[in-house]
């Protein structure tokens, strides 16, 4: 806002002096057809119906927050707020949103050039002297209309101290003072000022209202608009008005009298939708030559790869709801031929299969962004999707193998049968117990070499720390204790870096591996005191223990590569890797485990402990 306390150039309209007509030249068709009155408001109906019963019943806030993506009509909603607030010429409270006519007020408050209704644009005035400028003002009664009123857009950028600065004249404003704030960014804007304000959060634009109000402006402009371009435009708008009304102001500029599919694909750099549905046929039947060839057609053509492999991500998005909901095909931005191609390969593509190519166009599209050559990187994601098409999913691959382990397993690998294979014999096996492990899943071949008797036992459990902790009676225990409290630096130590050489109690020994902290041992000391609330005696050996006695990760590694190497021999498992060349089985989980999360693994070289 301006020293002198009239509206800033911001978001302010053309700059026309009182008394002097506007120079004649042309208007964008956004400003053009801006809406003066809530009639011409689209797409905004439950906010209308608000507003109306609001007024009719003098229910009027002392402030407006109006949220919404670019182009949904917030600037335009706030100078109609101000215009039905200030309509007519009398001196009472208005009653109604219907304006039929231009009021005495009217034309200046659309105009943006009304001396009681003050705009300011919060991206070029965010400071506590704007702000307090408003403050100020606001004691004095407007000079002519019934309400002075305040209108900020892009309030979520006005500076902390201008937010504070503003909050008691916000929430106690004089009678004759209006706010309409205007926002993209409503999250950004402090609870404490949104907690004042009525809140409306204007939507976008539904396809078809938009569809239909771009066709009355093209209409207006006589203008023909054929339904390629119209669903391309609204399309691209993703539910602006302002956008929309943009796009096809540009290609009007390209044949003031026919807007075509064509042209507008070629202002956008689109690809060809009847193509896309080529290329993804192409795809799913993995012709790899002719899917190539559509792609080079359309990068030929002007369409960047990367809005090619966006359309081709959409159009899958499409056809996988298609499988699920019906009424996706009445989306009036795809024409009747794509919604019946649509429909027939919804019916004949699995869900898992839309789902993997989903996943892979997504991976594909940042690989794009970011390659050197964005054509070649589109190449290769066409490439990888036309192969995979004619791998089988992981559900084909179960009941391909089921008949085989019902038969009794593979014989032409000679494997042994698999006893009572069913349709849960594509998990791997339950991984089978291995001894020798801690808790961790570390050796503990001398840690219990000075077990605690059992009444020592409750002496430990009632030790005054801070959380209730399990006796401590092996290494593994005191690296669990470690993880519990949540001391991720010292259990990443203790599981990496230590080989335990005896335990007992109050007391441990234990052997560092290269590249331990020098501070390892006293830091455990310090902790364990902590924790349990006895004194820990913690020494260092300098030999490392004898026998086959390893660190926890080490160990966990070992009993991994025991597991995967017995998950081999299983026919199902063997089957698999047959199918799938060159796959390897990167880890093997306990499915028994995963049953009872809450019962850990305590067992210690063998011995398990109740």
């Amino acid at each position: 806002m301006s020293k002198s306390g009239r509206k800033s150039p911001g978001k302010s309209g053309p700059a026309v002096d009182a008394g002097k007509p506007a120079a004649a030249g042309y208007r964008v068709l956004a400003r053009k057809y801006r809406p003066h009155t809530f009639a011409g408001l689209i797409g905004q109906d439950v906010m209308v119906k608000t507003l109306e019963n609001a007024f009719r019943t003098g229910r009027i806030a002392q402030a407006y927050m109006l949220t919404g993506v670019r182009g949904v009509g917030k600037t335009t909603t706030a100078r109609l707020i101000a215009r039905a607030l200030n309509y007519g010429t009398g001196d009472g409270a208005p009653t109604s949103l219907d304006m039929p006519e231009m009021g005495e007020h009217c034309a200046a408050i659309l105009e943006s050039r009304h001396i009681d209704v003050l705009e300011m644009d919060a991206a070029s005035n965010t400071g506590i002297d704007d702000v307090r400028e408003i403050i100020e003002a606001v004691r004095y009664k407007p000079a002519s209309a019934r309400y002075k009123v305040y209108i900020i857009d892009e309030v979520h950028m006005l500076s902390r101290q201008a937010f504070n600065g503003l909050l008691k004249t916000l929430e106690e404003p004089p009678a004759h003072v209006k706010f309409i704030f205007a926002t993209t960014e409503v999250r950004k804007v402090p609870v404490t000022v949104l907690s004042r304000c009525q809140r409306f959060d204007l939507r976008r634009v539904d396809g078809p209202t938009l569809s239909a109000h771009l066709r009355s402006v093209a209409s207006q402009e006589s203008v023909a608009l054929d339904d390629d371009a119209l669903a391309q435009i609204v399309r691209a708008s993703q539910g602006s008005v302002r956008d929309a009304l943009s796009l096809l102001d540009q290609a009007i500029a390209h044949d003031g009298e026919t807007v075509s599919g064509e042209i507008v694909r070629a202002m956008l750099g689109l690809s060809d939708r009847g193509r896309i549905l080529d290329l993804f046929e192409h795809v799913m039947t993995g012709d790899v030559a002719a899917a190539l060839g559509v792609l080079d057609e359309q990068h030929t053509a002007g369409a960047d790869p990367l809005a090619v492999l966006g359309d081709l991500a959409e159009f899958v998005h499409w056809v996988t709801r298609l499988k699920v909901v019906e009424s996706s095909s009445d989306d009036p931005s795809y024409s009747h031929e794509e919604r019946i191609r649509a429909a027939a390969l919804a019916e004949r593509l699995a869900m898992p299969v839309l789902a993997r190519c989903w996943q892979m166009l997504l991976k594909g599209l940042g690989e794009v962004q970011a390659a050197p050559d964005p054509a070649a990187a589109a190449d290769m994601v066409i490439i990888r999707l036309a192969h995979v098409s004619n791998l089988p999913t992981p559900g084909d691959l179960v009941r391909a193998l089921e008949p085989d382990t019902r038969r009794g397993g593979d014989t032409s690998a000679g494997a042994p049968p698999v006893e009572g294979a069913g349709p849960r014999a594509a998990s791997l096996p339950p991984a089978p117990a291995v001894s020798g492990s801690d808790p961790a899943g570390g050796p503990s071949a001398a840690l219990r070499r000075d077990p605690l008797p059992a009444p020592e036992r409750e002496t430990v459990s009632a030790a005054p720390a801070a959380t209730p902790i399990r006796p401590l009676e092996c290494f593994g225990d005191v690296v669990a204790l470690a993880r519990d409290m949540r001391d991720i630096q010292l259990t990443n130590a203790l599981e990496h870096h230590v080989r335990p050489v005896d335990f007992g109690r109050g007391r441990i020994c234990i052997h560092l591996v290269d590249g331990a902290p020098g501070t390892l041992a006293n830091r455990l000391g310090a902790r364990l005191q902590d924790w349990t609330g006895e004194r820990w005696v913690i020494t260092v050996a300098s030999e490392p223990p004898g026998g086959d006695v390893l660190t926890i990760a080490d160990q966990r590694k070992r009993d991994q590569d025991m597991l995967i190497a017995e998950a081999r021999k299983d026919p199902l498992v063997a089957a698999a890797l047959r199918i799938f060349p060159g796959a390897e089985i990167t880890g093997v989980r306990d499915l028994g485990d995963e049953a009872a999360p809450d019962t850990p693994d305590r067992s210690t070289n063998g011995d398990e402990k109740p």
